[in-house]
């Protein structure tokens, strides 16, 4: 690789990397360290030669090398602790430069991770006043104790489920069910901080939205949740579970046309109805809560409640028993009946395995319409149990109007275009 008429080799790259993740960890401590004599010990220079450092003795490629420069490290790092300024107690730069040290060396073996890793940690270094500030006076103790709970499902359980079907008809795959328990609780998380931040009649629809490219079912089930905790959202609530449908409606045509372009083509009219329709009915509703004069009181409570996430992946456990018994009833009629019993868990999975049978000419780009607006027919269903098992008949009888006119408008694309 050349750069500016000189040449770099790989190694000279990534040691480059390494310089750079110490100037970068270092500007920001540069700024913190203060003047004079009480000024702290570490800034650029030493923060980008402890980086470097690291990265040269990685390429050496000596362990033991490796080992008596951190353990350097580590021992001016506590000489220049205990002969520092006793008045501030903290350790984030005694911390910071073996962590430097440490990401120059991983520089040298996977650079794009270390990369990131240094902007990650730069950005907490550089955020310390406003995470203290959320720490200690916006969050609550039981807010902290969902975020808690949310990691722990996430990082502690969710690893130590097995990844394989069980149960009847191997339709049961633990680790996707929890899975889903995680991304109805991220996605209330989600909600929640946006009602924080932007208020509820804003932030949930907003929420809503951005969680319908994770799933448009599971932020219906989330959402429906928050609803029926507090009924003066029903009306943002409803607004983020349809806006979720828009974003599905995106993701659609970005997997189908990323598989068979002649596919997407053809599905266009009806999905772009669809759309608009999800988007109007959504909006509508935003606009209403956007209205509404009462709720305006700061958002308190939890971020979200455990057993309706779980009733969340009951529901769609049950809904994949029964389609896997009526599949192994029924065995592959037909292309149209086995893409409706997928669409009842995913649609995009279902309209992707149906325009790569496009792509392998097995089909027409015209035989897939069908199938794929079965698949989102079926998912519909999907949507209508899971906002009347989460939210409760006043959510459900505000979002199925939605989903019925969404469907209903898919289906009249296809007329139209015929």
């Amino acid at each position: 690789m050349e750069l500016g008429g000189i040449a770099f080799d790989q190694q000279g790259w990534r040691l480059a990397v390494a310089l750079g993740i110490g100037l970068l960890m270092g500007a920001e401590r540069e700024r913190r360290k203060g003047e004079g004599p009480g000024r702290a010990a570490a800034g650029i220079r030493t923060f980008a030669l402890a980086s470097l450092m690291g990265g040269i003795t990685m390429a050496i490629g000596d362990a033991a090398l490796v080992a008596v420069a951190l353990a350097f490290i580590a021992a001016a790092v506590l000489l220049a602790y205990a002969l520092g300024d006793r008045t501030d107690p903290g350790l984030t730069s005694e911390v910071a430069l073996p962590t430097a040290f440490l990401l120059g060396a991983l520089a040298q073996l996977e650079p794009q991770i270390a990369s990131g890793l240094a902007v990650a940690v730069t950005i907490l270094l550089a955020a310390r006043t406003q995470i203290h500030r959320m720490i200690q006076q916006v969050l609550t103790e039981q807010e902290i104790h969902d975020g808690l709970l949310l990691a722990a499902a996430a990082l502690v359980i969710l690893p130590l489920l097995p990844d394989e079907r069980v149960g009847p008809y191997g339709a049961l795959d633990p680790f996707t069910i929890w899975r889903l328990v995680v991304i109805v609780m991220a996605i209330s998380e989600a909600g929640y901080i946006a009602q924080r931040a932007l208020g509820p009649r804003l932030g949930l629809p907003l929420a809503g939205f951005a969680s319908g490219f994770v799933s448009s079912s599971a932020t219906i089930g989330a959402m429906g949740a928050r609803s029926r905790r507090d009924p003066g959202l029903t009306r943002p609530a409803v607004a983020g579970a349809v806006l979720s449908t828009v974003a599905t409606i995106v993701q659609m045509f970005i997997v189908v046309g990323a598989t068979n372009r002649d596919v997407l083509r053809e599905t266009t009219p009806a999905l772009a109805s669809a759309g608009i329709v999800a988007a109007a009915y959504g909006a509508f509703f935003a606009f209403r809560a956007l209205r509404d004069s009462g709720h305006a009181d700061p958002v308190t409570g939890r971020a979200f409640e455990l057993k309706s996430a779980v009733l969340f992946a009951a529901t769609i456990s049950g809904i994949l028993l029964a389609s896997a018994a009526l599949h192994d009833w029924m065995g592959n009629a037909g292309l149209t009946l086995s893409a409706a019993v997928a669409g009842l868990a995913d649609t995009h999975a279902a309209a992707i395995s149906v325009a790569s049978l496009a792509t392998s000419g097995k089909i027409t780009p015209t035989d897939a319409v069908i199938p794929i607006l079965a698949a989102i027919s079926t998912n519909s269903i999907t949507k209508a149990v899971l906002a009347i098992t989460s939210g409760g008949p006043r959510f459900a009888l505000a979002v199925w109007p939605g989903v019925a006119a969404v469907l209903i408008a898919a289906w009249a694309g296809l007329a139209a275009s015929g």
